[in-house]
């Protein structure tokens, strides 16, 4: 099955592919390099992107209000901030205003490791846009955002 992943795709099934289909693919292939890339510090993907959020927070967020910026579900994020707790990489501190209500803090270890995986994302996606212009590059991240940030339907389930 693995040799059917790296197969050359057929120009004529790309081009008759839904938009699905091809944000689907393209996202594998992309996601499979990144993920590669956070495991060489001991994380996943989903790792990274609750690392990075917090790490650039300019204020603390509850795991709720994380979770819903990130379109990670409740299960999914808890045991994300499991692992990397025990990583050292977050405390979960309780909120001020109300104590049963947890608010994840990156550690400086977590701020270290996120730079890293950040660093080698940044190679990752460069080298997957290669055949882009720069131009093309950026327009591509400019519509992908465009389109999540319009479509206000409701989430289904976690975005990794």
């Amino acid at each position: 099955m693995i040799g059917a992943m790296n197969a050359p795709v057929d120009p004529g099934c790309v081009s008759r592919a839904g938009l699905n289909w091809l944000l689907h693919r393209a996202a594998h292939k992309l996601g499979s390099v990144a993920q590669d890339a956070a495991a060489r510090h001991g994380i996943t993907t989903r790792g990274q992107l609750v690392l990075s959020a917090l790490a650039s927070e300019e204020y603390r967020r509850t795991q709720l209000a994380l979770g819903q910026a990130l379109g990670l579900d409740k299960t999914t994020l808890t045991a994300e901030l499991d692992r990397l707790e025990r990583a050292g990489l977050v405390v979960r501190e309780p909120d001020p205003t109300d104590r049963r209500v947890r608010v994840p803090v990156i550690t400086e270890r977590g701020r270290t490791v996120q730079a890293e995986v950040e660093e080698l994302q940044v190679e990752v996606e460069n080298d997957f846009t290669a055949g882009l212009e720069p131009a093309e590059a950026h327009c591509l991240r400019a519509l992908l955002e465009r389109l999540i940030v319009a479509d206000h339907r409701p989430g289904s389930g976690s975005c990794l």
